[in-house]
């Protein structure tokens, strides 16, 4: 086998085929300097079972990032980071710089126009929005609100208007409190929801009508997350009572409801626990004095996915109810893509992610981490869930298995957040000051 070049200036960074992983190495393998080992090696453990997702995996050299502010253009070919005030567009093929831009102030929020020929960029503390054109780099738009403030900007669907919301109201709505809004994927129906000291979400039409009104409960802590399924035939809202309720698109009624308790009794819901694995390197194999890539590896701790037994106490975080943005209930939800699956995060239970079967209603699998879960994605192509923790790992689901995968960045790359590439074939991992591009080539499963 030929090994696969390293990532360097203007290197197509699109991964080989036949990359080894790293268990398949020569422990003296192990210890090659960085460039060698993230062309050369994955660091990336796969169980249960260990085709269920065979991908070869890569990583790209690391950029510099600020408010975890980056995102893929619709279209597919740019990726548009944030570093302080400046925009930076790369071409995602080479990951060389396409564009730069320079705004007025540190930047809050970055979107693209669906069409993908321009970028608005948010500075929500001087209330101004500026717009820049990939086409036309010396055009520019800048939008100020002045004294209304800025608290939201958006595009519209046809890429040529901006949405602002001010301080003050876009529209009247029955609400104590408006504290969001998200249209439906097919746009036909927007939801509005109030502040989470009372339980109400409204559904309006195009044009303005209230279509109907939903309440649980009344007297306690209400919505804290919404999600629409991409069919939007459903709504799912989480709350802070540690469950999601399920609402149709026909009678905007409650189908279902789902708990989130803390133990697992059905031994038929999978529960996969991750668990550390230490590297066991001899210390005459180090080189003297130790190179950064080696002296790191004596310190990462590798992990992998176990199935726990029946049954599973899950754990739990005591959350301070005195103090206001409590710790509990349900704080992130997402649908897949083919409307088969829900994902959600119940805070008080941190560490785990829980997948719901839409189909049958029912709770699916489970996957408990060592670490508070930060950030959950669906690849757009498929159900294929990507999660991260805070740690230099990205974990991945789907239907045929679980993998737990080492970032091989030097130094300490904390996975904060991701996004997925629109082909499913690449995703942005993001940390505090930081991004790494992942690349996956699916081999299928054998």
């Amino acid at each position: 086998m030929r090994p696969p070049q390293p990532l360097g200036a203007g290197a197509h960074p699109v991964p080989p085929r036949g990359c080894q992983l790293l268990s398949q190495l020569q422990p003296e393998e192990a210890l090659l300097p960085l460039p060698s080992r993230v062309s050369r090696a994955l660091r990336a453990l796969v169980y249960w079972p260990a085709a269920a997702l065979a991908s070869v995996m890569n990583f790209s050299e690391v950029f510099k990032l600020s408010n975890q502010l980056s995102k893929f253009s619709p279209n597919g070919k740019f990726l548009a980071s944030c570093v302080q005030y400046r925009l930076v567009v790369r071409d995602v093929s080479t990951l060389q710089i396409f564009q730069l831009y320079t705004c007025l102030d540190q930047i809050h929020h970055l979107e693209w126009s669906a069409d993908s020929l321009f970028i608005l960029c948010a500075m929500y503390k001087r209330g101004l929005v500026q717009v820049w054109s990939l086409e036309q780099p010396e055009w520019h738009c800048k939008i100020d609100e002045g004294s209304a403030g800025l608290v939201a900007s958006c595009w519209s669907p046809d890429g040529r208007h901006i949405l602002n919301t001010t301080e003050f109201h876009h529209f009247e709505t029955d609400t104590q409190d408006l504290a969001g809004i998200e249209w439906a994927p097919n746009g036909c129906v927007l939801a509005a929801w109030d502040s989470c000291l009372e339980y109400k979400i409204l559904l309006y039409s195009l044009d303005g009508r209230l279509l109907s009104t939903y309440s649980a409960y009344e007297w306690s802590l209400g919505i804290k997350a919404i999600a629409w399924s991409p069919s939007s035939q459903f709504l799912a809202i989480g709350s802070y009572d540690e469950k999601v309720r399920i609402l149709n698109h026909v009678t905007w009624k409650m189908i279902t409801e789902f708990g989130h308790p803390a133990t697992i009794n059905n031994p038929k819901i999978v529960v996969y626990k991750e668990t550390e694995k230490s590297q066991n390197l001899e210390m005459e194999n180090l080189p003297f004095p130790p190179t950064k890539a080696a002296a790191s590896s004596l310190f990462n701790t590798e992990t992998k996915y176990e199935v726990a037994s029946s049954p599973v106490s899950l754990q739990t975080l005591k959350p301070l109810t005195d103090r206001p943005n409590p710790k509990i209930g349900i704080g992130a939800l997402a649908f897949s893509p083919d409307n088969c699956f829900l994902a959600t995060r119940n805070d008080n239970i941190p560490n785990a992610v829980w997948i719901w079967d839409i189909q049958k209603l029912k709770l699916f699998v489970v996957l408990e981490h060592l670490s508070a879960v930060r950030s959950f994605q669906w690849d757009p192509q498929q159900a294929r869930l990507a999660v991260c923790t805070g740690r230099s790992q990205v974990y991945l689901w789907s239907p045929a298995g679980c993998v737990s995968v080492q970032v091989p960045a030097e130094g300490d790359f904390q996975i904060l957040s991701l996004c997925w590439h629109q082909s499913g074939d690449s995703m942005a991992l993001l940390s505090k000051d930081q991004l790494c591009l992942c690349y996956l080539e699916n081999e299928g499963v054998k």
